[in-house]
């Protein structure tokens, strides 16, 4: 198997109102992709929060700290102006997703309030104009608590799995795998990444050759309280 990854060029700079799936399918044309059963268009968060008008005003980092303290269902860390929260999605990450980065001066983006939907009601938008039966991932970037640097990973998710269970099945040598779980739909934001770029200005992505069937949430992702062994 191999997978192809192809940018989406020429979607201008995105403002609240704007129809983001309208501006996708311009971007494909430009782009000369023709979309195909089972592609899976990714998109970072900052065009769909744009969209949604989930922008708001942070004149400076005192009111920066205060929109993350709002945006944050619980603050876990601090370190300094950095909080480490779970937001109202249940997702961990630096000050609760809100971002400044890719945005004008005074400015900060939120994430949308349910990327799942969000995800859904972009993919449904694409396949009525274009006819493709696809999936759709919307992205953030997130640290990691035990390794150094920064990946995409996924926040909104429409027509596909989020994991991948191979729990029963055997592995090359015939034993039981009991615990394994892909987090697919992070595998696949991570390598979107690799054509978007975070200083190129192109806000999205399709990654063509994954035959995945099924329906999943990037809030299926959400460790639960009980499993989790380090809070």
């Amino acid at each position: 198997m191999s997978i192809e990854l192809h940018p989406i060029v020429g979607i201008p700079e995105v403002a609240p109102g704007d129809d983001l799936a309208a501006l996708i399918v311009d971007g494909l044309a430009t782009s000369k992709i023709t979309l195909t059963d089972r592609d899976i268009v990714v998109i970072t968060h900052k065009v769909v929060s744009k969209a949604e008008g989930r922008i708001e005003q942070a004149a400076d980092d005192r009111a920066y700290r205060e929109l993350a303290e709002r945006e944050a269902r619980s603050i876990l860390r601090r370190r300094g102006d950095l909080l480490i929260a779970q937001t109202e999605h249940g997702f961990i990450c630096a000050n609760a997703g809100v971002d400044r980065s890719n945005v004008e001066d005074g400015w900060a983006v939120l994430l949308p309030v349910d990327p799942d939907r969000s995800a859904h009601r972009i993919r449904l938008r694409i396949e009525r104009a274009l006819g493709a039966s696809i999936a759709v991932v919307i992205t953030d970037t997130f640290g990691r608590p035990w390794r150094r640097g920064l990946v995409d990973v996924a926040i909104g998710v429409s027509g596909l799995p989020a994991i991948l269970d191979l729990r029963g099945e055997t592995d090359a040598r015939g034993r039981t795998m009991n615990v394994t779980e892909i987090a697919i739909v992070d595998e696949i934001a991570a390598a979107a990444d690799l054509v978007m770029g975070k200083s190129d200005q192109i806000p999205a992505a399709v990654v063509r050759g994954l035959d995945l069937t099924g329906e999943g949430r990037a809030t299926d992702l959400v460790r639960p309280p009980e499993e989790d062994m380090f809070r």
